[in-house]
């Protein structure tokens, strides 16, 4: 028992302190710079654009000098030993060895010692010379992917939102017609002590109010992931309490309206733009195999000193480096002959891959336009869907007052009362129903139009 009374302790003392909390008001707007700020996926993509930043700078670090120090001291423990003919050598008063014979040398002492520097500079390699002109290329791609990234972030802002605001609204008139409801109850329950009303009458209510509490409990439940959907695409923590500012029903259709009759543009969509830059560096690609047939051209140069001796002590001697440096300066000029075809195959492949990519972009502005006709269709019948079950949902609510005052008058019966209310709960859930599909096709329909910022 104290263990469960620790528990319901804790349990209690974290509810208040999350109830505690000052909430956050969010318009949809408020939503969408937080999601662009905070989440994950946009975070990323922002890193993205920094990593291509890096490569980019490695390129360019390609055309620039590169200087390198090398240092090497060397024990030959056992030398190395060469052999050369000792016919080649006669010494005076000595008759001379036999022609095919061979004399054993050591050229190697044993230890020996070099410090050298090189620099190189490339002069001229296509390659790096194609590298260096698609290095804006690179980054537009770099920065045009991270924009389709927020504008998916955007669009998952956008229904998430305007979803959460249709469940609240939902919930309320939910909740006022389970409250509504209740009352009937009560009100028959004293009829009936008084004799105005049979139990029937109480029972057909009663189920009413199961039904609409039962549904009530889904719908909450529903919020409540509805609301953390919201927070998890914004990359907040689901236990901060929010609070909706943009809750206008009317703002949907409004603003739908004004979207129908918006015109097409290829170029604001993000995806669009990614393509294009793929296209690009593509072309580049075929550039840059084409060049590799060009011989390549770099400087050179080396600075260095050595030094031998038989003993380790005397290696590092300083007068031993004295006469011994040596420098060196040259052009070193590479010349492609044959490669088995390799370029060859690599420029078809770099042409296939032009090709396929101008094959996508046509078949993407085919789509986008599909999207928006499809998305500019379901938008209109949402529009119309919602108009009709607006005029429903009022006149279900003026058979549901006139049932209400009859059966209150004494002329009406409380079978009309509980057909009247089912047909107006009907009513309410058709008419957020269509709302939905507002949502739904207006964010689909701004997507294929690029005009969700």
């Amino acid at each position: 028992m104290r263990k469960v009374y620790i528990a319901l302790t804790s349990l209690l003392l974290s509810a208040t302190m999350v109830s505690a909390q000052q909430p956050l008001r969010l318009s949809l707007q408020e939503c969408i710079d937080y999601a662009i700020k905070n989440s994950y996926t946009m975070k990323n993509a922002h890193i993205d654009v920094l990593i291509q930043e890096q490569q980019v700078k490695q390129t360019t670090a390609a055309a620039l000098p590169h200087v390198n120090g090398k240092i090497e001291v060397n024990n030959f423990i056992i030398p190395q030993y060469s052999y050369i003919g000792a016919g080649s050598f006669s010494i005076p008063g000595i008759p001379p060895p036999p022609k095919d014979s061979l004399m054993r040398a050591q050229f190697t002492i044993p230890y020996t010692a070099n410090l050298s520097a090189s620099a190189s500079q490339i002069l001229f390699d296509g390659s790096v010379l194609v590298a260096l002109q698609a290095r804006r290329t690179v980054m537009e791609m770099a920065k045009a992917t991270e924009r389709l990234t927020e504008e998916e972030i955007r669009y998952n802002v956008l229904k998430s939102y305007n979803s959460l605001v249709i469940a609240y609204k939902q919930f309320d008139i939910i909740k006022g017609s389970l409250t509504l409801l209740r009352s009937m109850e009560h009100d028959l329950d004293l009829m009936r002590q008084a004799g105005f009303a049979e139990k029937i009458d109480i029972d057909r209510t009663t189920v009413q109010v199961n039904n609409l509490a039962t549904d009530s409990l889904r719908v909450a439940n529903n919020l409540v992931v509805a609301e953390q959907v919201l927070k998890y695409t914004l990359g907040m923590n689901i236990n901060t309490p929010i609070v909706l500012t943009d809750t206008a029903i009317g703002k949907f259709q409004n603003d739908a309206l004004k979207l129908v009759a918006a015109e097409e543009d290829i170029t604001r969509v993000p995806q669009y733009n990614v393509l294009m830059s793929g296209l690009k560096l593509n072309e580049y690609n075929l550039k840059r195999y084409k060049l590799s047939a060009i011989p390549t051209l770099a400087a050179v140069y080396m600075l260095g000193v050595n030094s031998g001796a038989y003993y380790g002590k005397d290696l590092f001697d300083g007068d031993r480096y004295r006469d011994n440096n040596y420098s060196m300066v040259g052009l070193s000029l590479n010349i492609p002959i044959f490669n088995g075809l390799s370029r060859q195959h690599q420029v078809t492949e770099a042409r296939l891959n032009i090709e396929k990519t101008r094959n996508n972009i046509d078949n993407f502005k085919l789509a986008v336009s599909f999207q928006a006709a499809t998305a500019r269709t379901s938008l209109k019948n949402a529009l119309l869907q919602v108009q009709s079950q607006k005029r429903n949902l009022d006149l279900s609510g003026n058979v549901l007052d006139l049932a209400q005052r009859k059966y209150k008058e004494g002329v009406g019966s409380n079978l009309e009362v509980t057909n009247a209310q089912t047909e107006l709960m009907r009513a309410q859930s058709n008419y957020f129903s269509a709302l939905m599909e507002v949502v739904t096709a207006e964010a689909d329909l701004k997507k294929a139009l690029g005009t969700l910022k």
